[in-house]
This record gives structure tokens, C-alpha cells and sequence, in this order.
């Protein structure tokens, strides 16, 4: 099979399409993971056994447990329990409490970076508990953050072809549908290819420009 640049212009608005539907699962799926990890991480630096216990034990288990088994797991035995959600809506939420679990240790690690001593100057020097946490303890622990979750955001992007298996019109469903209704596989799957390749290098050039902005500023 040769490559056949005619074929490959007229799917390329189908797969366009389908990375449309892409970063959205991925920009959905990242704001859950941010919103949903913040929760697990304030229960892991609370100090009480309480709450550090039950979110170690579900951290645990997310991180340990396959993607692709959470996913079908929601999808698929869910509504046995009445709980129905569209394939596109099931995807974001797998994606986002998947990464939830590896964000919240991203938060913790990043508190816990900024010195104790840091914390005291700002009790010494009488600033209100939310001065303190905002122009003290944040800044500070916002930097090494971003890397990490940067590195969330595009791990995240490349996993997205993992909703293709519940139906979600993202690029790889798109490229299977056009193989499946052409046999013509090497354009399609070459150009999904680059075209990760592509987005995850923009993001990843991003956040390093981010980083180096909030180095810069702090």
C-alpha cells in the first residue's frame, strides 16, 4: 500500500473533527483532575488519621488499577446501578478521577517543598492566615507544581484514544471508522500519529514557557 496524498486531504477534516472532541476530553478531564485532586490532597495534609487514611486507600487504589478497566467500569457496569452518562461525558470523568490521584500527590509534594521555616516567618511577622497562604506558602509551591502537571496535561492528551473502546468520536474512533469504511489504514493512523505528536509538542513548549514566566515573576 502506497501513500495516497488525495485520500489523505479528504479524511483530514474527519480527523480535525475528531481532535476537536480530543481536547476537549483532555481540557474537561484536566479541570476535574485539578478540582477533584485538590479535595484528595488537603485530606492527605490534614493530619488526621481520618481523613489521611480513606484518601491514601482510594489514591492507592485509582493509581494501581489499569485506565481502561475504570473507564469500562463506569460505562459499562453503571447503569446496572441507574447511573447512565454519555460516552463523551463517562470518558471525561474516567480520565479526570484517573488523574486526580496523580495530581493530588503533585499538590502534596508541592506544599510540602516550601520550608517550614517560611510558614513561621509568616506567623512571626503577624500575616492574616490568608496573606500568609497566598503571598507566602503558594507562590512558592506553584513552581514546582507546574512541571508535573504539565506533564499530566499531555500524558492525559495521549491516553485519550482509550475512549475509542466506548464509542467517543475522538481521532482514533474516527481514523478506525474511516479504515474500517475504506481499508485504507496508513493514511489515517499516520496522520492521528502526527498529529498528537504535534499538539503534545505545542503543549509541552507551553508549559515550559509558563514555568520560565512564573520563575521569572516569583
Amino acid at each position: 500500500m502506497t501513500w495516497n496524498w488525495t485520500f489523505a486531504w479528504h479524511v483530514l477534516p474527519t480527523l480535525l473533527q475528531g481532535l476537536v472532541v480530543t481536547v476537549e476530553a483532555t481540557l474537561a478531564g484536566m479541570f476535574l483532575a485539578l478540582l477533584i485532586g485538590l479535595g484528595w490532597a488537603g485530606m492527605l495534609l490534614s493530619g488526621r488519621r481520618m481523613l489521611v487514611w480513606p484518601a491514601r486507600a482510594i489514591v492507592e487504589f485509582i493509581r494501581n488499577t489499569p485506565l481502561l478497566i475504570q473507564l469500562f467500569f463506569i460505562y459499562y457496569v453503571l447503569p446496572q446501578f441507574h447511573v447512565e452518562m454519555s460516552a463523551l461525558l463517562t470518558g471525561m470523568i474516567a480520565l479526570g478521577v484517573n488523574y486526580s490521584a496523580y495530581t493530588a500527590e503533585v499538590y502534596r509534594a508541592g506544599f510540602q517543598s516550601v520550608p517550614r521555616g517560611q510558614r513561621d516567618a509568616a506567623v512571626a511577622l503577624n500575616l492574616p492566615p490568608h496573606r500568609a497562604y497566598f503571598d507566602v506558602i503558594l507562590p512558592q509551591a506553584v513552581i514546582p507544581m507546574i512541571p508535573a502537571l504539565g506533564n499530566n496535561l499531555v500524558a492525559m492528551f495521549k491516553d485519550t484514544p482509550l475512549l475509542s473502546t466506548i464509542t467517543v468520536g475522538e481521532m482514533m474512533q474516527k481514523a478506525l471508522v474511516i479504515g474500517d469504511n475504506t481499508f485504507r489504514y496508513l493514511e489515517p493512523m499516520t496522520m492521528v500519529g502526527v498529529l498528537f505528536l504535534v499538539v503534545s509538542l505545542i503543549s509541552s513548549f507551553g508549559i515550559s514557557r509558563c514555568e520560565r514566566l512564573t520563575r521569572r515573576r516569583s
